[in-house]
């Protein structure tokens, strides 16, 4: 029996009719850039994450690269984020030249810690690695910005997060890439992920909770001004028209084929963020028992739409033969992440020390993902069970 890790052919059954009608009005049309279903969808979104707006463009990471554009985040700027991530949200600060300030993460939730995050501006505003462990750099840097991540599908801790970036005057741009459709209950309100920060963003790499067929991004934001300037940013820096260009920009449009896309698996997304929750409820009865496995734990008054389900072994050894026996099985796994981005290759420029971020280290070294989708069974999650148990 053949296991998908993600299985999108199942969930293309749901909306296959839907998606057909739509791409086909949108070929006849000749509408492929900027045609009418996205600002369908721009507006649908915003609405659904509580901001009065959303600007769809060409990816997760350009969603990124443009809001700091749109902070004129440059050289000299030092940019707040988890180590612990995927490389898109320490890589857009760099393409821009300001320098990434890596901070450790919360050992239970994995996302960014809140405490060791305003340690991080203190070293930086005293230049001062005492503090916290620094990036090498030529010259002071100005805090400018910080990058929470939403990981796995869990919200940052902005209850911690807000306050030490109102403190000393950063933007705060969220990254929610995989976790479109999370909430969590602030002061007796329930927040959506997309609604944190000056500016929010999220991937539509079709792997994700809401995926297309394709790549695609989103920006979210309440701020007229940063919406105006985002939309020029997307095409070119564009002015009053696309042959007046009043800054540097990029081009990174959504396209209409996969706002079609999109539409139609809003109308299933809200019932495949209830499946997940059940199908992570029968992970917990049948993987609670197995020992060495620490499941994950969602704090209370949250709602996580898990993009993965990652455990943690008990070491670097014991996740080698647990993914060891789920390949004998046919279970297929992955590693999120197995290198935290301190230690990358292409930040060693920086010159962060093995030992300076332990909790991420640490957790890089054990963690390891499972199939997770919304439309796992309880049979195929027994056999997942079994393989682990060995």
């Amino acid at each position: 029996m053949s296991i998908p890790f993600i299985d999108l052919k199942t969930q293309y059954a749901r909306v296959a009719e839907q998606v057909g009608s739509g791409l086909d009005a949108v070929l006849k049309s000749g509408a492929f850039i900027n045609g009418p279903d996205v600002a369908r969808v721009e507006k649908r979104l915003a609405e659904y994450a509580g901001t009065r707006h959303a600007m769809g463009c060409a990816s997760g990471t350009d969603a990124l690269l443009m809001s700091l554009m749109a902070f004129k985040v440059g050289p000299g700027d030092a940019v707040f984020c988890p180590s612990f991530t995927f490389m898109a949200t320490a890589e857009v600060a760099a393409l821009l030249g300001a320098t990434p300030v890596f901070v450790d993460i919360d050992p239970v939730s994995f996302n960014m810690d809140a405490a060791d995050f305003e340690r991080a501006v203190r070293a930086v505003e005293a230049d001062d690695a005492s503090i916290h462990p620094l990036p090498a750099h030529a010259g002071k840097l100005t805090p400018k910005a910080v990058i929470p991540v939403d990981l796995f599908g869990q919200l940052a801790d902005y209850e911690g997060i807000l306050p030490v970036a109102a403190a000393h005057g950063l933007y705060v741009v969220e990254d929610a890439a995989q976790a479109f459709g999370a909430t969590v209950e602030m002061d007796g309100v329930t927040r959506r992920a997309g609604g944190f920060g000056q500016i929010a963003c999220t991937s539509f790499f079709p792997a994700k909770p809401l995926g297309c067929y394709g790549d695609g991004g989103m920006c979210f934001t309440d701020d007229d001004e940063l919406l105006e300037l985002l939309q020029s940013i997307r095409v070119h820096g564009q002015g009053r028209d696309k042959y007046e260009n009043v800054r540097l920009g990029v081009t990174g449009r959504l396209d209409t084929i996969q706002a079609t896309v999109l539409l139609a698996k809003m109308d299933i997304f809200d019932d495949e963020v209830r499946l997940r929750q059940e199908v992570v409820r029968r992970y917990a009865d049948l993987l609670g028992s197995i020992p060495g496995l620490t499941l994950p734990s969602v704090g209370a008054g949250r709602v996580s739409v898990f993009a993965q389900y990652c455990i943690l072994a008990e070491s670097t050894e014991h996740r080698a033969q647990l993914l060891e026996r789920m390949s004998a099985a046919g279970v297929p796994s992955s590693i999120y992440y197995p290198k935290p981005l301190h230690m990358q290759p292409v930040f060693a420029n920086l010159r962060y020390a093995a030992g300076c971020l332990p909790v991420s280290e640490d957790v890089a070294g054990r963690v390891f993902s499972i199939p997770m989708h919304p439309y796992l069974t309880m049979a195929v999650q027994k056999d997942i069970a079994a393989a682990l148990a060995g």
